[in-house]
């Protein structure tokens, strides 16, 4: 049997700056972090001539099938043929948070099933190898709507600041900072549910359709990365980070009518009047989780006004897709 481990993702800053059609003229940077939420894949070995099945997957249902084309859950059934794995496998999938809420699922879970795959295989597949198989994956069999960071930040993990060239390639720099300061961030985080979950697809689709439109709120939103990485990296308060979340919020907002409704808008209203200094709605928008920048003193007054939602506790920097049994 493999079990991978591939982790979620929290991104901070330069989202929507990491699609192809976006970065490829503008260039575009992300700034965020692998978190210790994860998704876990198990995949064995069995005799099919004894059963009258030869491939069973188990998600949030159990498909028993005797062909591949039966397959009816598409990621599953398209990164399986693309490994040619058409008989004699089964696989489970097990995740610690919602899927389609913010935190990088899809391509968590696209990342984990090709490290999976390929150590069943026998087949060794470096961090970016497994990045860029992802990303091809998603885009060109899938034929999702998705941009660049999700994938990268499950298959290499850490707290990255990720810089997308005109040409096509990426660079990722760890963001190097103290034990006793990545502390203070993590302390002054605060994530919760909004119960909603949402494909993302349908509003990223949105946003690239009205590209030349949001062209100056994503170069925006691009020089806020480098802003932001300064003030980690260096000796400025934090409290300047959650302010920065702020004014990224107001940026995102403008991306699309679907980024937010009245339930987000009014949580973060009663998030900053309770004390938060900003925050974000994390992945495309319009559900999933909340992220506040809220000073530790401040955050039970928080914790109260948002006492209808689910607050998840959480670390950075998280190591990246792993191959926890073999």
């Amino acid at each position: 049997m493999i079990i991978t481990r591939t982790p979620l993702r929290m991104s901070f800053f330069g989202g929507g700056t990491d699609f192809p059609e976006y970065f490829r003229e503008n260039g575009g940077a992300v700034l965020g972090s692998a978190i210790n939420k994860y998704i876990y894949h198990f995949v064995t070995q069995f005799p099919s001539d004894l059963f009258d099945y030869s491939i069973r997957l188990s998600y949030r249902r159990t498909e028993c099938v005797k062909s591949l084309d039966e397959v009816q859950h598409a990621p599953f059934r398209e990164i399986l043929r693309f490994f040619d794995l058409n008989k004699d496998v089964e696989i489970a999938l097990a995740a610690d948070l919602p899927s389609f809420s913010g935190l990088g699922s899809s391509s968590s879970f696209t990342v984990g099933l090709v490290h999976a795959l390929s150590a069943f295989q026998g087949r060794h597949v470096s961090r970016e190898q497994l990045a860029r198989l992802a990303i091809q994956l998603e885009r060109e069999v899938l034929r999702e709507t998705v941009g660049w960071q999700d994938q990268i930040f499950a298959a290499y993990g850490g707290f990255n600041l990720i810089e997308f060239g005109n040409n096509g390639g990426f660079n990722v720099h760890r963001v190097a900072l103290a034990p006793e300061r990545l502390e203070e961030l993590e302390r002054s985080l605060m994530l919760f549910f909004t119960g909603r979950t949402r494909s993302a697809g349908q509003i990223e689709v949105g946003k690239l359709r009205r590209l030349d439109e949001i062209r100056r709120h994503l170069r925006r939103l691009h020089e806020l990365v480098e802003e932001a990485y300064s003030i980690l990296t260096g000796n400025r308060s934090l409290t300047e980070f959650g302010r920065l979340l702020h004014q990224s919020w107001l940026e995102k907002r403008e991306l699309s009518p679907e980024v937010s409704n009245a339930q987000i808008d009014e949580m973060y209203r009663r998030g900053l009047e309770a004390g938060a200094m900003g925050g974000k709605l994390l992945g495309a928008g319009g559900g999933g989780f909340l992220a506040l920048f809220v000073p530790p003193g401040r955050q039970e007054q928080v914790r109260k006004v948002l006492e209808g939602y689910f607050q998840i506790q959480f670390q950075l920097n998280a190591p990246g897709s792993t191959v926890i049994h073999s």
